[in-house]
């Protein structure tokens, strides 16, 4: 099917190798600092969807993003992955801003409630994940996603990761 309008967008992202490279012998929350302040290169992942870090500190993760129209689905609204992206992203960095040099994670199940449809016109949105309980070998966090302008929830979420400390 041929439409009047076709639209392009070109998407460039760096080395998706360099952060695991400098990972070596930092703490998790050291790694994503220079990652979420330029000095590391954003996962490509971010630059696909339009979204980027913003704060990290222990425990917490702030992204942003910028729905498209790239990203809508036959329903005329965004998918439902890019809030899931950007909640598995809060929510994962929160955990992982807890590691101690030499220990990863990995998510064993990831939740999500979508609250009200995002499209072109909600603008720039925000996602906040947040550690809830942080054990030996288990970590779980919060999320929640919201509309930057008018401060209105669109989905929330949480998260179960495995934590796996050095051998």
């Amino acid at each position: 099917m041929e439409t009047e309008m076709k639209r392009t967008r070109t998407v460039t992202w760096e080395d998706p190798f360099e952060v695991p490279k400098a990972a070596a012998g930092r703490s998790g929350l050291d790694l994503l600092k220079d990652v979420f302040e330029g000095r590391l290169p954003p996962p490509p992942i971010t630059a696909t969807l339009g979204f980027r870090g913003v704060h990290v500190e222990e425990g917490k993760a702030v992204f942003e993003g910028e729905p498209g129209e790239h990203l809508y689905n036959p329903i005329g609204s965004v998918h439902g992955g890019f809030a899931m992206a950007l909640l598995d992203s809060a929510m994962g960095c929160a955990i992982h801003s807890t590691l101690q040099a030499g220990e990863r994670y990995t998510t064993l199940e990831l939740k999500t409630n979508f609250v009200r449809p995002i499209t072109v016109e909600t603008g720039r949105v925000r996602c906040e994940g947040v550690v809830v309980h942080r054990g030996a070998t288990i970590a779980t966090a919060e999320g929640k996603l919201v509309a930057d302008s008018t401060g209105k929830l669109l989905a929330h979420g949480t998260t179960t990761c495995l934590i796996v400390s050095p051998p």
